[in-house]
């Protein structure tokens, strides 16, 4: 089978399971926006040297993968026959565990943080924004066809996450956080 099949090339694609769609529609940019952060968490995992975070990383991007396929069904092709399953309550909280875990190893927040520091930490922070790009567009995709209500957790608690991993990154280098000290006028 060829990797192209020449059916996009007037900008629209197929749904899982459902209609052909504009490109530039709601779901597809969700589920584009979520492929894009499953890529940039790859990269940042690419660059980390700690197994646990590794683990829990590749753990998260066959979740994201999942998230994707959700997106990327429509409404009527969703049911009991559907290989595409929603995520859930428990893995918004194992996103939630993850978190309180690695803060464990933290100073307290205090000031904004800078993105930066390591290669891995740097990455982390571009991942987080990515992620909360894809939030956005999930939040658009559900004004107009709501979305099971994990979905959005999941990409709101993953995006804090990202965040306590880019600071955890740093002070196992040795680094303290990137502090914003604000522009003197």
């Amino acid at each position: 089978m060829k990797i192209y099949t020449r059916r996009g090339d007037r900008g629209e694609t197929d749904l899982l399971g459902g209609p052909r769609v504009a490109k530039d529609h709601l779901r597809v940019e969700a589920y584009g926006a979520v492929d894009e952060l499953n890529a940039a968490l790859g990269t940042a995992l690419a660059h980390t040297t700690h197994e646990d975070i590794r683990d829990l990383g590749q753990s998260i991007q066959e979740t994201l993968f999942d998230l994707g396929a959700f997106l990327a069904s429509s409404d009527a092709s969703r049911g009991k026959k559907s290989p595409v399953r929603e995520l859930s309550i428990a893995e918004v909280e194992a996103l939630e565990t993850g978190i309180d875990a690695f803060e464990k190893e933290l100073e307290p927040l205090r000031h904004f943080v800078l993105p930066g520091g390591t290669t891995a930490a740097a990455a982390f922070h571009v991942a987080r924004t990515v992620c909360r790009r894809a939030e956005r567009r999930a939040v658009s995709l559900d004004g107009e066809a709501p979305l099971a209500a994990p979905a959005l957790r999941y990409l709101n608690r993953l995006s804090d996450l990202l965040f306590v991993l880019a600071r955890v990154e740093n002070r196992r280098a040795g680094l303290g956080d990137m502090v914003w000290a604000g522009r003197k006028r």
